[in-house]
């Protein structure tokens, strides 16, 4: 019994290119915040005992009632002072944009030359804990109630 082949079985599957996935494109790769940085920050942050340290994008940080107020992201300290600031300096900071073109109403990016001394930079984050202090806590977010389906009824079959 002869058995007829298929003409092209002999040639290797074509595979088709790997598709770029266009988040992926668009997706930057965030680098760590230096030692030293993430020293000064520690140094600063506010003795208050209901500031909470946690991360933020991965990054340290620090929070009055549930409230961001400030945070290392990458090689930069940033500060919440709110949509019209009433700290001088902040109202010169440049905006804080976690990605190019999406600024975080209220933050701002503490510059170098603040961020290098100690005293400067206790009191831009002393001011972002000023302005945390003004925000109403933030509450545990409620528990989403399961849904449930309406009874319907069926028609019986004729």
């Amino acid at each position: 019994m002869h058995s007829i082949a298929h003409p092209l079985a002999d040639q290797a599957p074509r595979m088709k290119p790997p598709q770029k996935n266009a988040l992926a494109s668009r997706v930057v790769a965030w680098k760590k915040s230096p030692p030293e940085l993430i020293a000064a920050f520690e140094k600063a942050k506010p003795s208050d005992p209901s500031v909470q340290s946690r991360p933020m994008f991965g990054y340290p940080s620090v929070f009055l009632n549930g409230n961001h107020f400030a945070g290392t992201f990458q090689d930069k300290i940033v500060v919440r002072i709110g949509a019209d600031p009433a700290f001088a300096p902040g109202k010169a900071a440049s905006p804080f944009e976690p990605m190019p073109g999406r600024a975080m109403t209220g933050y701002v990016v503490v510059p170098d030359a603040v961020a290098k001394s100690p005293a400067r930079l206790r009191d831009w984050i002393g001011e972002a804990h000023d302005y945390a202090k003004t925000l109403p806590a933030k509450g545990a977010k409620p528990a989403k109630k399961p849904t449930t389906r309406k009874a319907t009824a069926k028609k019986p079959r004729a």
